[in-house]
């Protein structure tokens, strides 16, 4: 474990898979880690992919998801494979991933700056078109509320995540943030469906013109805030994994419950790369699903942990300026932190 420290922050990153099991900011535990982690028998099962045996925090997803054209392992190699260190310090480290995805480099740069950690993926080289996305996952203990920068469009897959155990009606195309239920009933999205055993999954699609996209999660129990950050340029869509306690199969076995994924990405969903690739719904709005390897992509993303201000229960708005994170609840209080300007450049 390679691990960075600034203030009473503390970051722990596994270079075997490239993920992040532990982000402590004071008391507080932002990010889920699996709790097989620890379990020699899933550990050693060979026939579960490394990213679901160490499945922790975040990690770069390249492709996202079912690798339907060059039968890479789910979410690619860069979540099933080591990761070199080539430089650390105190709060900041850079990697190297030692495989080749279709023939690119890949490059990590991860730093902590008090609650903000800050990463950056570089890909260059490489040849054909794939998926991406970062994969943070928050847990709850009893559920929580959610905040979006502004959305065109909320869609569900065609296929379930695992039949039989989704809340949301399949196949849907919103232009708002509610979805139908399997029951004929409507959900929204700003809340955590945590009175249900279920495993489900939607992909909401950034507001034309965007830069800043944005998703604030504040968990009831836990009283805090995380702010994930991304340039909705290039990562044009945010996926919600929601799973609580639906997979009833190993290693889940039903225990898995109360997490909740907020994938940021250039990405058409579950469909599989394939699917990315072809015409889709989302590649309807004029949104990419892919990026071209060969150029040099440097794709940015980040997260802030904060306490919850007294009261707070919806944020509208989050804006950067002067190396100043601002979020504006509805009643028109506003937080601040330091972030860098020239991290979204």
């Amino acid at each position: 474990m390679i691990r960075l420290a600034h203030g009473d922050t503390v970051l722990g990153i596994d270079p075997e898979v490239g993920n992040i099991p532990l982000w402590r900011v004071g008391g507080r535990h932002p990010l889920h880690a699996a709790p097989w982690r620890g379990e020699a028998e899933v550990q050693e099962d060979a026939s579960l992919p490394l990213v679901n045996r160490r499945l922790a925090g975040d990690f770069l997803c390249m492709p996202f998801g079912r690798d339907d054209v060059e039968d890479d392992p789910i979410h690619g190699l860069p979540a099933n494979t080591r990761w070199e260190v080539t430089r650390e310090d105190v709060a900041h480290a850079e990697f190297r991933l030692l495989a080749r995805p279709r023939g690119a480099t890949v490059t990590k740069r991860v730093q902590i700056v008090g609650p903000v950690l800050l990463q950056t993926h570089v890909i260059e080289g490489g040849a054909g078109e794939v998926t991406l996305a970062h994969h943070p996952m928050s847990r709850m203990a009893e559920g929580g509320r959610l905040s979006f920068s502004p959305k065109r469009a909320a869609l569900t897959d065609p296929q379930p995540q695992y039949a039989g155990h989704n809340l949301w009606a399949l196949n849907q195309l919103r232009g708002d943030l509610h979805l139908d239920r399997e029951d004929g009933g409507q959900w929204d999205l700003h809340e955590y469906p945590a009175g249900h055993r279920v495993e489900d999954f939607a992909i909401l699609v950034e507001a034309r013109g965007a830069t800043l996209g944005w998703t604030v999660l504040m968990r009831n129990a836990e009283d805090d805030m995380l702010v994930v950050l991304k340039d909705a340029r290039l990562l044009p869509v945010t996926m919600l994994w929601v799973s609580n306690g639906g997979r009833d199969f190993s290693p889940w076995n039903g225990r898995h419950t109360g997490v909740l994924g907020i994938e940021d990405g250039c990405a058409a969903g579950g469909i599989g790369l394939r699917g990315a690739i072809a015409d889709n719904r989302i590649k309807a709005f004029g949104v990419p699903t892919t990026i071209g390897l060969g150029p040099r992509h440097v794709i940015p993303h980040a997260m802030v942990s904060l306490p919850r201000p007294p009261g707070w229960s919806e944020v509208v708005a989050v804006t950067q300026s002067d190396e100043t994170l601002t979020l504006t609840e509805r009643s028109g209080a506003t937080i601040s932190v330091p972030f860098p300007d020239g991290h979204f450049a």
